[in-house]
Parts: C-alpha cells; sequence; structure tokens
C-alpha cells in the first residue's frame, strides 16, 4: 500500500481464493478466470493497524477522514462503472480518493456527505470506477426512524433469496475487513440507535447485481447506481427482485417483512479514457 498526499493505491494479485470463500458464502459458483461484476469488492482493501480503530470498528484517519470525533458513519450506497471483468492470476491496482465532500444541517444536528472513488486498473488499463456515498452523523443524534410496518412483496419477473444469520454477518464482515460493530456487536448497535445486528449495505447492493448477473443482463459496460433506503435489521431470510420498471431497469431488496431496504438501476456510462 502506498499514500501520497491525498490518494491511497493498493496493488495486489487476484487470487482465487477470496472468490472462492464469496462464492460460497452467497452459494453460487467459484469464478475461474475472471471476476464477476461487484466481486471486487473483497479484492485491494486496505488493511489498517488495529491501533488506528476508532471505538466504532472504523478508522481514525485516512480516506475519508472522520470530520469530528463521535461522528457516526454510515455507508449510503454508490456507483460501479464495469468496463471489463478482473483477470484471476494478475495484478491489479485500487488508486482511492475523496472526490466530493460537503456539509449540511439535519434535523438532528450536523451532517457530512462523503464521495470516496476507487479506481481499479490492470494491466495499465481502468476496469472498474466505484464512487461510494457515506454520511457522517453527529454523535448523540438519537435513533434511526422506527422501521416501516411489513408490506406485502409484489411478484416480480425475478427474484433470489439470501438467508442472513449472525454466522454470515461475521463472514462476510471479515471477507471485506470491516470491523464496523453494528454488524456483531449487540450491545454497540443500541448505541448507533438499532434494534439489531445490521445487514451490510454491501452485501445488499452485491446480491442485487448477483440478481442482474445470474439473470443473464449482467453488469458489463454498464453503471450500477445504488442507494440503501432502510436498515436491514436481525437474522432473517431477504429477497432480491427485479425493480418496478423490471430488470433490465434494476432491482430493489426487501426484508423479512416486505419493506424495501435497497434499490438499485442501470444506465449506460460516458465513454472513459481506459489507458492510463
Amino acid at each position: 500500500m502506498t499514500q501520497e498526499r491525498e490518494q491511497v493505491q493498493v496493488t495486489e494479485l487476484v487470487t482465487p481464493y477470496q472468490a472462492e470463500a464469496l462464492a460460497n458464502l452467497i452459494d453460487t459458483d467459484v469464478p475461474t478466470q475472471t471476476l464477476p461484476p461487484l466481486w471486487h469488492w473483497v479484492y485491494l482493501l486496505e488493511r489498517r493497524p488495529h491501533r488506528d480503530l476508532g471505538p466504532d470498528g472504523h478508522p481514525t484517519s485516512g480516506i475519508p477522514t472522520p470530520p469530528g470525533p463521535g461522528r457516526r458513519r454510515m455507508f449510503a450506497g454508490g456507483r460501479v462503472t464495469t468496463f471489463g471483468e478482473l483477470r484471476l492470476g494478475e495484478e491489479a491496482t485500487r488508486t482511492t480518493r475523496v472526490v466530493e465532500s460537503r456539509e449540511k444541517q439535519g434535523s438532528a444536528g450536523p451532517l457530512t456527505f462523503v464521495t470516496v472513488r476507487h479506481e481499479i486498473a490492470q494491466g495499465g488499463e481502468i476496469l472498474i470506477e466505484d464512487d461510494n456515498d457515506i454520511v457522517y452523523r453527529a454523535a448523540g443524534a438519537g435513533s434511526l426512524p422506527a422501521t416501516s410496518a411489513p408490506v406485502g412483496v409484489p411478484e416480480r419477473e425475478a427474484r433470489l433469496d439470501l438467508v442472513v444469520d449472525e454466522a454470515l454477518l461475521f463472514r462476510f464482515s471479515a471477507l471485506t475487513y470491516n470491523a464496523h460493530r453494528i454488524h456483531y456487536d449487540h450491545n454497540w448497535v443500541q448505541q448507533e440507535g438499532y434494534d439489531g445486528l445490521v445487514v451490510h449495505g454491501p452485501l445488499q447492493a452485491l446480491m442485487m447485481g448477483e440478481l442482474q448477473r445470474r439473470a443473464g443482463s449482467g453488469l458489463v459496460g454498464k453503471t450500477y447506481a445504488y442507494r440503501l433506503v432502510a436498515p436491514m435489521v436481525g437474522p432473517q431470510t431477504f429477497g432480491v427482485l427485479a425493480g418496478e420498471n423490471g430488470l433490465a431497469a434494476g432491482a430493489e431488496v426487501r426484508d423479512a417483512r416486505g419493506v424495501v431496504t435497497a434499490v438499485s438501476t442501470l444506465v449506460r456510462p460516458e465513454p472513459w479514457p481506459a489507458m492510463w
């Protein structure tokens, strides 16, 4: 890992081991030549020393740097443009930097919105542009809004279910090197205003992409935008469905009570200068 001013670079070999671990976690075939879109989320991770972590399990410095002590970090969504799939057995490089940061005053205190961009290259060619939207809210801002009442689940053209329990949440945290305590610490989640362990936003986003891939539409040559709209809390079986306008346009995640917790859309990206 190298760090120059306001960007961080990580270079590593794209081995088959993380791909096998993720495939076994979400119950699908193990890839043998290239990584399916979004699977880069278990590669090229910044593995910070344990002493750098704050009480919530997130690093207290780096990219992005928290705007102040005690601010609670929430992952809000992002956009991934896939120009090509990463090849197994070859080195890849991820370059990370902050591309936008803005302040806003919310009803419960200050909010900081940060967009972090990851560009992933292999063989001198940028194959993936990955933007993460992160929100920091004030410490002591109070509990999150109560979850909605159970609703009916509509019939859609495609569906994919995933059983999530404490063990799966733990394994996904380990695979993505995510120490945020809302995913494994029953006492900590109460401090952040949740009723139970929180199901990872990236896991929900990954499964929406998996529905696209397994249905044959795929994400290569497209920009995949996703947004987390409500917390998913506690062990359960959640469903991934085609969106209201059909799977070609996007997908959505519904928790065990039928409440929509994440949505995604697909668009064609602008042309990208592929070579460095």
